[in-house]
């Protein structure tokens, strides 16, 4: 077998692999890798086995990351849940991740990391040197049962209860992808990043996500007396819906915002013919975010992130030793902390 290498933003046969790939997610898509590429300048490329003459028949997609603060790595990919091979064999997998492990150290790479759900790259995987980079909870929802259904296997107290309290407080859910919208997310989503002693992410990312997603990014905010209190921010792909960020006010945490808007958008997805609905990883240390998941899907699935070398770096899965820069954050005012989000995302995808 030949080894190639494709831009998939510019190669159109990129995104009729994705559209056609059963294992393909809205991470794939040439939005995603445009906004990633647009915002932190990471350089997206996919590798293959087909010739530039020919239909592609598979792929890996990676981004090219060169920062002075953790080095140079090729990561599938930065800022995104999962991101399985487009490979309809694991022979096919094998041979590009070897011949990838091959030109590590002639490209001056430190390393290679990739996001898999498929559980079969487990095996592939320690056969060729990768090893267990992080581990996180993937919590996904079914949406082929009956809405009804659906709504009944969630956790009675923490979730329906919360969903019915939230429809008696008369709130007002606002749809779409404005700038006015964005801006009331963005706020709520610097006070969420605050209280876990996080720099938000760059406001740009969220620009480009809305810029290159289109339709298939939405932006829902929960209104109390016309105050913005909770927000979340879901995308769609094919048959797939995914809640992606979240966001409130803590004040008003008693009327349950955050579940009606979850509810509400698992309930259009639903009814627009989405089969899945993704709510994306878990730190497997993240008590808190894991029992709120835990109640919308009890039984999550594990999901690793696997690395070659397995060599210690400030790379994605620490999040660049983020928790030991908590303490930091937390003494930040506002300001500061948009402005710290801006200057290190680049280098912790």
């Amino acid at each position: 077998m030949q080894f190639y290498q494709i831009d998939p933003t510019k190669d159109v046969r990129w995104a009729h692999l994705v559209d056609r790939h059963p294992r393909a997610s809205v991470f794939h898509t040439v939005g995603w890798l445009q906004a990633l590429r647009r915002t932190y300048g990471y350089e997206p490329v996919v590798f293959t086995t087909s010739s530039p003459t020919g239909d592609l028949e598979n792929g890996l997609v990676f981004c090219r990351i060169k920062s002075w603060l953790t080095g140079r790595r090729l990561v599938s990919l930065p800022f995104s849940d999962h991101c399985d091979p487009l490979c309809d064999s694991q022979d096919d997998v094998s041979f590009l991740m070897r011949y990838l492990q091959s030109t590590l150290e002639h490209q001056e790479w430190k390393y290679l990391e990739v996001r898999p759900v498929n559980g079969s790259f487990d095996e592939t995987g320690h056969a060729i040197g990768f090893r267990p980079a992080a581990q996180y909870f993937l919590h996904r929802i079914d949406l082929l049962p009956e809405r009804e259904v659906i709504f009944r296997r969630f956790d009675k107290d923490s979730v329906q209860r919360r969903i019915q309290r939230a429809e008696r407080g008369g709130l007002i859910e606002r749809r779409g992808r404005s700038e006015d919208l964005l801006r009331e997310f963005y706020n709520l989503f610097v006070l969420t990043r605050g209280r876990h002693h996080l720099p938000p992410i760059p406001i740009v990312w969220f620009r480009n996500l809305i810029q290159t997603q289109k339709d298939s990014l939405e932006i829902r905010l929960a209104f109390k007396d016309r105050k913005a209190i909770a927000g979340i921010l879901t995308l769609r792909f094919k048959d797939n819906a995914y809640y992606k960020y979240g966001c409130s006010d803590v004040r008003f945490n008693r009327f349950g915002a955050v579940p009606w808007l979850l509810w509400n958008a698992i309930a259009d997805a639903k009814s627009s013919g989405a089969k899945e609905f993704d709510m994306g990883r878990t730190q497997d240390d993240n008590e808190g975010l894991l029992t709120f998941k835990g109640h919308w899907v009890s039984h999550p699935s594990r999901l690793i992130y696997w690395k070659y070398p397995n060599t210690p770096a400030l790379d994605s899965a620490n999040g660049w030793k983020l928790k030991a820069a908590k303490q930091m954050f937390s003494y930040m005012p506002e300001t500061i902390l948009r402005m710290t989000g801006r200057l290190i995302y680049r280098h912790i995808g």
